[in-house]
């Protein structure tokens, strides 16, 4: 079963014991407050031993009281790095209460990515007192809650079982949206704090009941950072003023909680902190779209392959910066997994072309046997590519390759050059990358027409696909300009992408035209399908053409 899911937007407020709730109806836009009532919460947080959910400021648990009872998953917040004041959205995920003990399969797959292979139990069993004051406009809209909670922490050993470290004790109030804008906060702010409360210290119960804030208890350790960010400075590697630090690398905002980073020392910025900010938000959106991918929802395999390509054009643009070895390790592993997500979406994509193509044939009982043969043929491809990819989403191999992304972002083993300027090392890149364009062009236009031919504007297209990935690396130091050559790239690598997939259907088409014996119409129709290709190539190669000489002046030398 899927779990169902929602958008939790609210503030917490630390209050102590004695002070009252304020009269809430004075809040702008409130008409009413409705009487109050009051549920018991019993509510059992899982993790792992090294606290690996609370590190990512995700949090797992299950709970029964109240009119939410189930499992819950609290996924890192939407904006992160705003300031104390704003207040946390977060994605939140629910699940009926099942087991005690067993997570939900529908809950695990959106956190496989970070657990990697561990185990959760629970860790953190807490018991909240919360009496909820519903605030209505008056219109009678529900537009938000305060829930006062008064709260019992306790720390589980492995097991279940009560640690030794006592209990903890505390109250606070969580005002969250309903219906209603984010235009309540300020006001209601000002009127808690006025009576006595103040912004919460933690970002959760789970954080406090652990001993210090989410995003720092990995390792089993609260209050420690996991992992670093990217690039981060040792003790002895103080930054500079340029965000460099003393060995090259990257001051940047980690991702590891979702937030997207920044560059700083913005267009001054080393050569490695560029590199480092741009694969943070690929390696991102690889965790992001794990669990998609899991889920088999739409566009989420080419979207992670995407990822993928952008890290390995990345890390082979800009090599001579790190050492050899873990970078040609990385770009081998990555290559690993983008083959196994190419299986899967190449045939998807060929599907979904040859389905469009079927449907314009005037129907009959060729079209219909046909439109079977592909279909069996293909959706064949596709099930059995996507069988692959999802074993290995549970491998060791994978897991392995998310802990070194992370580890390459968070400490790159960068060499002396790494701390030249970024405007001046990713321009050079960018030459790089178009001159390599420009020979695989011509190339292509020596080549003899034919299978030739094909492969030599296949290779366009890589080169192609490879300066775009490039220039976007580029835009985060050389702005406009570096978007407009990443832009006209990926206008080739459009182009000459529908080339190659008419290429690839034509070849399947003629496979299963010689390999099986079918009625006239059947052949017919596989012979209009074929036709069709030759049709898409030819007329994608004079857009190339077109989108080629469009570009000329643009890609010549000195791009940047």
């Amino acid at each position: 079963m899927k779990a169902s899911q929602g958008l939790e937007i609210e503030k917490k407020y630390d209050v102590g014991n004695d002070v009252a709730v304020p009269a809430l109806d004075r809040l702008p836009g409130v008409a009413r407050v409705a009487a109050p009532h009051t549920d018991v919460l019993e509510a059992v947080y899982f993790d792992t031993d090294r606290h690996i959910l609370a590190s990512r400021r995700i949090t797992l648990r299950r709970r029964t009281g109240g009119t939410d009872a189930g499992w819950h998953l609290k996924l890192p917040p939407l904006e992160v790095g705003a300031t104390a004041a704003e207040p946390q959205q977060r994605r939140e995920l629910h699940a009926p209460l099942g087991q005690p003990g067993v997570v939900p399969d529908s809950l695990l797959d959106h956190i496989q990515a970070y657990l990697r292979g561990e185990p959760v139990a629970p860790v953190v069993r807490l018991e909240t007192r919360r009496t909820t004051h519903a605030l209505y406009g008056e219109d009678g809209v529900h537009l938000a809650d305060l829930a006062d909670d008064r709260v019992t922490a306790e720390r589980l050993h492995p097991g279940g079982r009560e640690g030794s470290a006592g209990r903890q004790q505390w109250r606070e109030w969580e005002l969250e949206l309903v219906h209603g804008g984010p235009g309540i906060f300020p006001p209601a702010e000002e009127l808690l704090v006025e009576a006595g409360a103040r912004p919460a210290g933690h970002a959760s119960k789970l954080a406090r009941a652990l001993g210090g804030k989410e995003g720092g208890t990995e390792g089993g350790e609260p209050g420690s950072q996991p992992g670093g960010v990217a690039g981060s400075p040792s003790a002895d590697a103080g930054p500079s003023t340029d965000g460099s630090t003393r060995d090259g690398s990257i001051q940047a905002q980690s991702t590891r909680d979702g937030s997207t980073p920044y560059l700083a020392g913005g267009k001054k910025a080393p050569a490695a902190a560029v590199v480092s900010a741009y694969l943070a938000v690929q390696i991102q959106e690889i965790l992001a779209q794990d669990p998609k991918v899991r889920l088999e929802e739409p566009e989420s395999v080419h979207n992670m392959r995407s990822a993928v390509r952008r890290i390995r054009s990345a890390l082979a643009a800009y090599r001579k910066l790190y050492a050899a070895r873990p970078v040609r390790h990385l770009r081998d592993e990555l290559k690993w997994l983008g083959q196994l997500l190419g299986g899967p979406r190449d045939a998807e994509v060929l599907l979904d072309r040859l389905r469009g193509h079927l449907a314009e044939l005037p129907p009959g009982e060729g079209v219909d046997a046909a439109t079977d043969l592909v279909e069996g043929k293909v959706g064949g491809a596709f099930d059995e590519g996507y069988r692959h990819l999802q074993e290995a989403l549970r491998s060791d191999r994978y897991f392995r390759l998310l802990d070194e992304l992370e580890a390459f972002r968070d400490t790159p083993p960068v060499r002396a050059q790494a701390v030249a300027r970024g405007r001046r090392v990713s321009a050079k890149a960018v030459d790089k990358s178009a001159r390599r364009l420009q020979r695989s062009h011509r190339a292509a236009t020596r080549a003899r027409r034919g299978t030739d031919h094909e492969i030599a504007l296949h290779q366009v297209r890589k080169d192609a696909k490879r300066l775009r990935h490039v220039a976007e690396t580029a835009a985060l130091v050389r702005g406009k300009r570096a978007r407009k050559v990443a832009k006209a790239a990926q206008r080739q690598q459009k182009i000459l992408g529908n080339f190659h997939d008419a290429v690839i259907a034509r070849d399947l088409l003629g496979a299963v035209s010689s390999d099986t014996e079918m009625a006239a119409p059947e052949a017919a129709a596989l012979t209009a399908l074929r036709t069709r290709q030759a049709e898409e190539m030819g007329a994608a190669e004079a857009k190339y053409g077109k989108a080629r000489r469009k570009s000329r002046g643009l890609l010549r030398r000195g791009v940047l």
